[in-house]
Formats: structure tokens, sequence, C-alpha cells
């Protein structure tokens, strides 16, 4: 084959080219510090640093986002959590020492007035929330776990409640001594007070979780099984038996002033919206304790019974119904005379399945790894129950009766030392043995109820102590868990550079190496273009 001059003026173009070519692409590698620029550049290399990307995008996700996030919502649960349980301590602290039958007056005022201040701060924690989100409200987490002003709004509510709900209270009937007076006292019915006027009774009770109920004549409510009941009066209690037949208890309601512990009979079920208290006679008692769950049917429980009545008037710091039972609420405009009108069309259902089962389980999860996700809130019924406040409640006023009935004594003693007729010494003399009753009668009801309040205390700080260790053991989690995306991220970090970046020294050799190339290439092309037909001539 004849190689002509214009033939060795091509090829050596060509090659000129294609070591400009490598040039290029070595200068552009030590410019951008990337093995490739373009997924023609090399395939397997671009579909390997795609999902490398992929990986570390999703890693530093995790590890610079969902952890942090998810750290700092158990850090706020805890905190909250350790000042529940700081309140709760001081409870008890207080509780022992109002269980001791000795004493002073001065001391027990000292009791109440502490156990009042924790008692309105008890739940104050509970509205904690992390970057406007409620931390204790479930899916809620835009409402807040308690009312934070005095609010009106009838709510319509059925607590399921078990027979370890049923106890015994003791109560002293203290007669007209409750309203004695200096100026009273010689007139009737105060004159005529006797120490057989003065005694104390056990009734079983239901302790509903809210006080200063509603006394309705009329309401609306759904039973168990979806059936909806118009006109019936409130609270009404229902349970079924093991062959799945509805029964129903009707209390009457009976206000706190008319001494429903001292005249309720063996068939009587009394209710006391002032309290939030349904009294049981013996029969009603004998009747829901037989309650028993059938073990054959595994998804409903016989054992439970159901209170379903209202309440209205909200006072600040009450925990709202929808995070705990359900309830219905519907807005009202309040009358002049005190009353109450449903605003139409306002009506909100809340927790349905409560009905049939337990309360939905809102957790919140946070996805924290590949396949990983932890649980990051702790609900309301968890820790913050609504039991703790009326446990409280019945040791402020029980420790109230004994503090003013020390009161009412020290007046009488004060009065029989100014007096000096015989009838009214007489007559201040069986005021001053009937208060001495009492007030034996009450430190010793006193006495009892601190001694259980500190077991039912115990067990709101154990409940509160588990919810602490739950939180615990998921932010060890979570500290795991970042540990193991740290080393992750590293990894899949140094095999994309691996993949993907350019080793500049290497580079800038070959870039040195392709331009001497390049400038040789430049030199022989030069004598090939100066060598033409004349100089053979």
């Amino acid at each position: 084959m004849r190689i002509t001059n214009k033939i060795m003026e091509r090829n050596n173009l060509t090659n000129i080219n294609n070591n400009k070519v490598l040039e290029d692409k070595l200068t552009t590698q030590l410019s951008t510090g990337k093995v490739i620029n373009r997924p023609s550049d090399d395939p397997v290399v671009a579909i390997r640093a795609l999902r490398l990307r992929s990986n570390v995008t999703e890693v530093t996700q995790y590890y610079s986002k969902n952890i942090p996030d998810a750290n700092s919502w158990l850090d706020v649960t805890e905190d909250a959590l350790k000042n529940l349980s700081s309140v709760i301590t001081s409870m008890i602290g207080q509780t022992t020492k109002g269980s001791n039958g000795d004493l002073t007056s001065g001391d027990r005022q000292i009791i109440l007035e502490q156990l009042k201040a924790l008692n309105s701060e008890v739940y104050a924690t509970g509205d904690a929330d992390y970057a406007g989100r409620y931390v204790f409200t479930g899916y809620r987490t835009d409402t807040s776990l308690s009312f934070q002003t005095k609010t009106d709004k009838q709510y319509t509510i059925t607590e399921q409640l078990g027979i370890d709900s049923i106890d015994m209270v003791t109560t002293v009937a203290v007669g007209d001594l409750g309203e004695w007076t200096g100026a009273n006292f010689n007139s009737a019915p105060y004159n005529t007070i006797q120490e057989q006027q003065i005694a104390s009774t056990d009734t079983y009770r239901i302790r509903l979780s809210y006080d200063n109920c509603n006394e309705t004549t009329s309401f609306d409510y759904t039973d168990r099984d979806g059936t909806v009941h118009t006109g019936q009066a409130s609270p009404v209690i229902q349970y079924y038996d093991q062959v799945g037949n509805l029964h129903t208890i009707q209390p009457a309601t009976q206000s706190v002033n008319s001494d429903p512990y001292a005249t309720l009979g063996d068939g009587d079920v009394v209710y006391v919206p002032e309290t939030g208290e349904i009294l049981l006679g013996k029969d009603a008692y004998n009747q829901l304790m037989a309650v028993k769950d059938d073990a054959t049917t595994a998804t409903v429980d016989e054992g439970k019974f159901f209170v379903t009545y209202q309440k209205t008037e909200f006072e600040a710091t009450d925990l709202r119904p929808e995070h705990y039972f359900y309830c219905t609420s519907e807005d009202v405009n309040k009358n002049a005379g005190g009353t109450f009108d449903v605003v139409a069309g306002s009506k909100i259902e809340y927790n349905k399945d409560y009905l049939n089962t337990t309360l939905e389980k809102q957790s919140i999860e946070y996805d924290v790894g590949f396949n990983t996700v932890i649980r990051v809130n702790s609900t309301a019924d968890e820790c913050f129950v609504l039991g703790i406040n009326r446990e409280v409640d019945d040791l402020i006023n029980s420790l109230q009766n004994v503090v003013d009935l020390e009161d009412t004594k020290a007046r009488i003693e004060a009065k029989i030392s100014e007096t000096s007729d015989a009838g009214e010494l007489e007559t201040l003399n069986n005021q001053l043995t009937a208060v001495d009753k009492a007030l034996t009668y009450s430190k010793d009801v006193c006495q009892r109820r601190f001694e259980k309040g500190i077991t039912s205390l115990q067990g709101f700080l154990d409940d509160t102590n588990l919810a602490i260790t739950n939180v615990g053991t998921r932010s060890s989690k979570l500290a795991l868990i970042n540990s193991r995306l740290q080393n992750q991220k590293t990894t899949f970090e140094t095999l994309r550079s691996n993949n993907e970046d350019a080793d500049v020294t290497e580079v800038a050799i070959n870039l040195n190496s392709a331009d001497v190339t390049y400038q040789a290439a430049l030199m022989a092309t030069s004598k090939v273009m100066q060598q033409t037909l004349l100089s053979y001539i």
C-alpha cells in the first residue's frame, strides 16, 4: 500500500486530536476531582455512583435530621416525666407525714397547703411540647393535654371500669357542727347537738375521673353495641353478662349537702355530681362485683362495666376527656340563669373503638435507619392518669375535715372560757363532747385514708418511673442506632469517594504525560507537514 503525505497528515491530525481529547479529559478530572462527568464516560461507575450517593443521602437524612429530632422529642418527654415523678414523690412525702396520728393542727395545715400546691402542679408538665407539638396527646399534637383556661363545653363521657374501681369510703356525719358559730350555738338546732348524733359510715363507691359533673335529666349516649339511647337520665351504668345480655343500672341523683352517705340503703344507687361519685348499696355492689370476663370471648371483656355521664364546666388544668375515653363534645352557650344551650351541629365524636377495646395506642414513630423505626412519644394514659388528682382530692378533703373540726373545737373551748351561764355551759359542753367524738372519728378516717394514699400514689409513681424507663430505653437504642449510622455514613462516603473521586496525583502525572505526548505529536506533524513533492524533485 502506498502511503502518501496526505495520509500521513490525516493520521497525524487524528492522533493530535486524540491526544487533545485525552488531555481535555484529564484536565476535566483534575478540575472537578471526579473520575467521570457523564454516564457515558463509564456506565458501571455511574450506576454505582448513583446507588452510593442515594445511600449517603439516606444515611445523612437519618443521622443529621431524623435522629436529632427524635432525640429532642425523647428529651422533652423525659424531662416532663421526671418533673411528674418529682411532684408525686413530694406528694408521697407529705402523705407519709399526714399518716402520723400525732400531728398538731399547725402541722396538718402545712400538709394541707403543700398537697393543694402539689395537686395544682401535677398535670402542669403534661402540656410539654416539642416544636409546637404536644408530646403526650398521641396523634392530636395540636391539642393540649389539659384545658388552658376555664372552658364551657359539654362532654358526654363513657368510662370503662373494672371491679377494682369500686372502693369503700368512710365518712363522718357531723350534723349541725359544721355550721357552728359563737353566735348561733344557743339557738335551734345547734343547741340540741349531742354526741349520739355523730356517726361514721362505710359506703361503697365508684369514683369517676371528674368531679363537679352535670345533674342531667335527659341526654343521649351510645352503648358498646353501637345502639344510641336518647332521653336518658345521667349517669348510666352498663355491663354485659357472659351470654351477652346488656344490663343497666340507673342511679338516683342526690346532692352532697343532703349527706347521701348516711342515708344510702342496701338497694340504693346514688349519683353525687358535686364529688363525681356513684354510691352503691350492698345489692348494687354485689351485682357489679359478680361481673366477670368470659375467657371464650377473646375480643370482648365482660369484666368491664361502663359509666356514662356529662360534664360541661372545666377548670384550667383539667385534663381533656378526648385523650382518655370515648366521648362526644358539643359547644354550648351559657344562659343568664347558669344553664347551657347546646350549639346545633357542633358535635364531635372521639375514640369510638374504646367501647369495645382499650384506648387506641397512638404511637408516633420516626424512621431512624434502614428499615428501622423507633417510637418517640408516651401517651397520657401511660403516666398522666386522671386518678392522681382525684386521690389527692380525697386526701385533702379528709385532712380539711380534721382541720375544720379542730378549729370548731378551739372556738367552742374559747366560748366556754368566756361563758358563766350554767345553761349555756351545759350546751357548750355537749357540743364539745360531740366535736371530740367527731374529731376522733375524722382523725381515724384521715389516718387510714393517708395510709391508703401512700399505696395509691406509690402505684402512680411506679407507672411514671416505668414510663421514664421506657423513654430511657428508647434513648439508649437511639444512641446505638446513631453510632451505627455514623459508621455507615463513613463507610458509604469512603466507597463513594473510591468509586467516583479522581486520584489527583495520578491524574496530574497522566496529564503531564499526555501534554508531553501532545507536544511530541505536534513536532512530528510539523516535520511531516514540511515535506512536499518539491522536496523530491
